[in-house]
């Protein structure tokens, strides 16, 4: 193995660089490319992965026992040509995955909202249950050394499942976690009906005789029920709704191991804010108890769980002269509903702190789309900066009429009173909250330190390094 080489074209993206790693830890020579250089480039890089930054035919080695590469690369990308005219095995990520899946017992946790978190949850307690097993997530984890992977001995496998271009339609698992389904992906779906009919789909893909643990709570995936039952008994699947809201005793096919007490123990062990994140932690205690895992080991994994890279990541501070003291998060939020559930929590855990919000939107699409449920997602800042959207290579066709500075006058318009600025450039950024804050001064007169939440999936994480 350790003489075949694994080349990824996009190899920057936070699924293909835990793929990448995963390779590497098997033995296997590993390389790619991306287009921009970012700090999971660097941080692959120390894990003596080569990386080269731009895309060119010169990069991609003539001896690769297969390319793989993400599916957000356009067709005409210099490497895949490349790769083609050199009569190489290219495989698109997913399907590499979905291979990986056949040959571990596979527990998928996916949903429109909560797939990182939830993902890191389970890895954690099935780790803290002696289950040992190989882990792979949307994002970096502090107990992973601050990557994306954790490589066990056991059969088990915890996989991020993207239902971003239905990839999770590649996947064979023994389990299928389901947090929510919502009007997301929208450029790649068109319809709400065909996202509901991807994620049906996702689960008839569940092995004979496994699992389905899904989200009593979300109206959507509850109102999918009768479908649900059809694919469970066409597949012998045993089928667990978890809930923090509704407890009942159920049927012994399909009872509930989250009673009321155990909700409880949830949320007062949890570190991380939030009621979705309780949720997310209920759909993990499910799936431990499933497993056969003591329920202190569950609790005391679920409480050691800090929070991973841009979720609600504290990064630092900033200091305005001497007015004030502001504590600065990186957040991953980029969907409407995101968005309120994180606001919601940092209100909740924080409430007499004043909250600003630094929001980029994340591809042009899904602002047109979703652009009146933008409108009412920041309803628990004090103070939003609006800075331009994040447009994704291949996927976006800017319009002109659904624009970040649109956003900042529909929001303005919808709720006069509200402290609403647009920044065209996001290097001023330091520069325009220090004016923003002096001029609205009286927001901090509080003893509580303001928080301040960085938020999108674009690179606005990097202007946060302008203000620690």
């Amino acid at each position: 193995m350790a003489k075949e080489h694994v080349y990824f074209i996009g190899i920057g993206g936070i699924g293909m660089s835990a793929l990448a790693r995963y390779f590497k830890l098997q033995g296997y020579r590993v390389s790619g490319s991306d287009g921009t250089a970012s700090q999971i480039t660097k941080s692959l890089k120390k894990d003596s992965i080569t990386v080269k930054i731009g895309h060119s035919k010169d990069n991609v080695p003539s001896n690769a026992a297969f390319v793989i590469y993400n599916r957000a690369i356009p067709v005409d990308n210099p490497e895949l040509l490349a790769a083609s005219k050199l009569q190489l095995p290219i495989l698109p990520y997913a399907a590499v995955l979905g291979k990986l899946t056949e040959q571990y017992l596979t527990i998928a946790i996916t949903g429109s909202h909560g797939k990182s978190t939830t993902t890191a949850l389970a890895g954690l307690a099935l780790t803290a249950g002696g289950l040992d097993p190989t882990v792979l997530v949307g994002t970096n984890l502090k107990e992973f050394g601050d990557k994306n992977i954790r490589c066990g001995r056991s059969p088990y496998l915890v996989l991020e499942a993207d239902d971003f271009g239905a990839a999770f339609l590649d996947y064979s698992p023994f389990i299928s976690i389901i947090t929510n389904v919502d009007r997301e992906h929208m450029d790649f779906y068109k319809t709400f009906a065909r996202v509901k009919a991807a994620f049906l789909k996702f689960m008839a893909r569940t092995r004979e005789g496994g699992a389905l643990i899904l989200n009593r709570d979300d109206a959507v995936l509850y109102s999918m029920r009768a479908k649900i039952t059809t694919i469970a008994r066409a597949k012998n699947l045993r089928v667990i709704w978890y809930s923090t809201k509704h407890f009942s005793s159920g049927s012994a096919a399909t009872a509930s191991a989250v009673t009321a007490g155990a909700v409880s123990k949830i949320r007062s062990a949890m570190k991380i804010p939030g009621e979705h994140n309780v949720s997310n932690a209920s759909a993990v205690y499910e799936l431990a108890r499933l497993l056969n895992i003591n329920e202190k080991k569950i609790i005391s994994a679920l409480g050691s769980y800090h929070g991973s890279w841009r979720r609600m990541e504290y990064r630092g501070e900033l200091k305005i002269a001497r007015l004030v003291i502001i504590s600065i998060y990186d957040d991953y939020a980029h969907h409407p509903t995101e968005i309120r559930a994180t606001l919601d929590a940092f209100r909740k855990k924080y409430p007499h702190s004043p909250l600003v919000c630094v929001f980029q939107p994340h591809q042009a699409k899904r602002l047109k789309v979703l652009f009146r449920e933008f409108v009412e997602s920041f309803v628990d800042a004090d103070i939003l900066v609006l800075v331009p959207a994040y447009t994704v290579v291949g996927r976006d066709d800017v319009n002109s009429k659904f624009t970040s500075k649109r956003l900042a006058t529909a929001i303005q318009k919808k709720y006069p009173g509200k402290n609403i600025f647009y920044l065209a450039n996001p290097k001023d950024i330091k520069k325009t909250l220090e004016k923003i804050i002096v001029e609205k001064s009286e927001l901090f007169s509080s003893k509580e330190p303001a928080n301040l939440i960085m938020m999108g999936a674009g690179d606005v994480v990097k202007y946060t390094d302008l203000l620690i």
